[in-house]
């Protein structure tokens, strides 16, 4: 598992394997929760299930892709990361903090 950020704006993403794929757990901020699923396969546009109400696919895509594309396998990527009330600048710090996991994958 890997994090960026701190407090509530602590986001973390972990990789399971299954077999020559992998899936992808993102989380954070205050709550963890389900906002969105992105699957990738190689050489096909990505799937994105946004759940009613998230916005939470605009920071698993990235992910979902990248992986897919440095390894070359299906990624499925899940969850969301939810601060109370949060303002346009705290939204903005956890995306970017989400951004910097995409680094290390």
């Amino acid at each position: 598992m890997i994090t960026s950020g701190e407090g509530k704006y602590k986001v973390f993403l972990e990789e399971k394997k299954i077999d020559d794929d992998l899936i992808y757990i993102l989380g954070g901020g205050e709550r963890s929760h389900i906002g969105g699923i992105v699957i990738c396969e190689p050489g096909r546009k990505p799937q994105v299930i946004r759940l009613e109400g998230h916005f939470d696919d605009i920071v698993l895509q990235p992910i979902a892709e990248t992986a897919c594309k440095k390894y070359k396998t299906k990624v499925v990527s899940l969850g969301g990361v939810h601060v109370d009330n949060a303002s346009k600048e705290e939204i903005d710090l956890l995306v970017n903090n989400c951004k910097e996991l995409v680094k290390c994958i």
